[in-house]
């Protein structure tokens, strides 16, 4: 059998959670997430983007984040980042005011609003702590006090997680394994302790046996890495800039202090041999009122 493809690729993980026959494992992954926060469970969702055979890897217009709205009409944004591209929060918060301002047609009122939620599960880390699900709301800082409800940000990072470390109950942490690419060998434990990814494991062997599916995923997949690529030169390159320009910078000043001390030096021992101070002005580039405070300092 091949090697299994990798379900963090963007083209794959849609392919398992995005397609319509796999709605299922969407909302059992998605309840699992929410239920760390303290949400109630879905009971069902409405894919707005499904996957299709149309979407290609490499067409910029191909879209492989996973976009569901509730019954209740809250928007979800479902979003896999394979790498770094750096900016994440500020990214994050650009679409997630896009697709919350979209929702209102021209005369309708604010109240019409309904709540959006971004997931972004992240195959680096960014949040500065321990833990593997992080999420936001928008909240008073001293009290607490939630000014809004309408603004839900989750950060799954799965480099987090030990991959040693399987759990004995159902959970996040069992989907968030799966996508890491737990060893084929905890598959069990983990389908046991969440039933609903056994059709998520079948999608997955069954892609990395179709010879298309193989084709398309490593298009993507060289496509992610040239472009982590051209963020990273990019990234070094900008901060090469910065140390030559701070260098630069640097040896100015440097070369400012010298002068200014070769400055002092010419002044002092021209008041020294007791020239008038405008003289020793137009010598020595230092102006009178820093020629006086020389002459009076000890």
């Amino acid at each position: 059998m091949p090697d299994l493809l990798d379900p963090r690729n963007d083209f794959v993980f849609k392919r398992i959670f995005g397609s319509e026959d796999n709605k299922d494992v969407l909302l059992s992954f998605l309840n699992r997430t929410f239920a760390e926060s303290g949400e109630a469970p879905l009971i069902e969702i409405v894919l707005l983007n499904p996957y299709t055979d149309k979407n290609s890897p490499l067409d910029k217009q191909s879209i492989f984040d996973i976009s569901a709205k509730t019954a209740e009409g809250k928007l979800i944004n479902i979003e896999m980042q394979l790498f770094n591209k750096y900016d994440i929060e500020k990214r994050t918060l650009y679409y997630w005011s896009k697709r919350y301002s979209s929702q209102l047609q021209e005369g309708q009122s604010y109240k019409e609003l309904k709540k959006c939620v971004t997931i972004n599960i992240l195959n680096y880390s960014f949040i500065s702590n321990d833990r593997y699900h992080n999420v936001f709301h928008l909240r008073e800082d001293h009290t607490g006090i939630e000014l809004s409800d309408d603004i839900e940000v989750h950060f799954l990072e799965l480099t987090k997680l030990d991959d040693r470390s399987i759990p004995l109950e159902g959970g996040l942490i069992n989907w968030l394994l799966f996508l890491k690419g737990a060893d084929k060998t905890n598959w069990e434990v983990l389908k046991m302790n969440e039933p609903t990814l056994k059709k998520a494991m079948d999608t997955l062997e069954f892609l990395s046996q179709d010879r298309e599916a193989r084709r398309l995923y490593e298009e993507r997949q060289k496509y992610l890495h040239d472009e982590a690529s051209m963020i990273e030169w990019a990234t070094e390159k900008g901060m090469q800039k910065g140390i030559e320009k701070g260098i630069e910078k640097g040896i100015e000043k440097g070369q400012a202090i010298g002068e200014q001390k070769k400055a002092i030096e010419i002044a002092k021992n021209m008041l020294g041999m007791g020239i008038e101070i405008p003289v020793i002005s137009k010598a020595s580039g230092l102006s009178e009122a820093e020629i006086k405070k020389l002459k009076m300092s000890p």
